[in-house]
């Protein structure tokens, strides 16, 4: 898929991984649709325009049907379609299972992988009938393999997939794709807040002895999008982590 002048929906992109992403489809082109719960502020608006794009912010919460309804439709109106869709905006209550809350479970559940879902509900309909489009859904490594303290987490990122592989097949016949990314450990918001001596113990599970960076995650997204005979693929950027 040729990526200039096509439109890209990025969940969660005020931030982080997500802005990232956002960031390198501006630069390949499209116009960017930036999203979060909150307000989004006119620095990162004016930050991607800058690059010659068309951008608008779209706020709302994945995690309700109607919001995501109302997102893609508002997206739509504004921009003409929604070509390309990144269900990035996920949320953690980390916790040992011993100890975890029904909320705290069930909170990150309905954003990480009900969201998504709603998401790409939302976006399917339009894109089926243009027999075009691309869905891709960012996971993580702990939906493969497991995380000690993330069982609501990893349950989420591993539904993610199962998600990523049933819709391919469902939509495949009507040339719109759908595959995940899996991340490992990047350098993000997410991962700042841990010890020194957690990080320690992280990276000696890392083949390439670094964390990765949120640009490499977008670059590894944006190929997808551009991948026409790709669907239902999950490609992990994890430093050889889960190899």
């Amino acid at each position: 898929m040729e990526i200039k002048n096509k439109n890209v929906f990025v969940t969660g992109s005020t931030r982080g991984i997500g802005l990232a992403i956002a960031t390198k489809f501006a630069e390949l082109g499209a116009n960017i649709v930036i999203n979060g719960r909150g307000q989004v502020s006119e620095e990162i608006l004016t930050q991607l325009s800058d690059k010659g794009v068309k951008v608008i912010a779209i706020s709302g919460d994945i995690a309700k049907s109607e919001d995501a309804k109302r997102m893609i439709s508002e997206a739509t109106e504004q921009l003409g379609s929604v070509d390309i869709l990144v269900n990035n905006a996920g949320i953690t209550r980390d916790g040992l299972s011993l100890k975890m809350t029904e909320e705290d479970f069930e909170a990150v559940l309905h954003t990480n992988l009900t969201g998504s879902f709603n998401m790409t509900q939302a976006v399917l309909k339009p894109m089926t009938r243009a027999r075009a489009g691309a869905i891709i859904n960012i996971s993580s490594v702990s939906g493969l393999i497991g995380n000690a303290g993330q069982a609501n987490y990893a349950a989420s990122k591993a539904g993610l997939l199962g998600l990523t592989k049933s819709i391919a097949r469902e939509v495949a016949g009507r040339n719109v794709r759908v595959n995940a990314v899996a991340p490992g450990f990047i350098d993000s918001d997410m991962t700042a807040v841990l010890s020194d001596k957690v990080k320690e113990a992280v990276l000696g599970q890392i083949p390439m002895k670094r964390f990765g960076k949120v640009e490499e995650v977008a670059e590894v997204v944006a190929y997808l999008a551009q991948q026409e005979y790709m669907t239902g693929q999950v490609l992990t950027i994890d430093g050889g982590m889960v190899m």
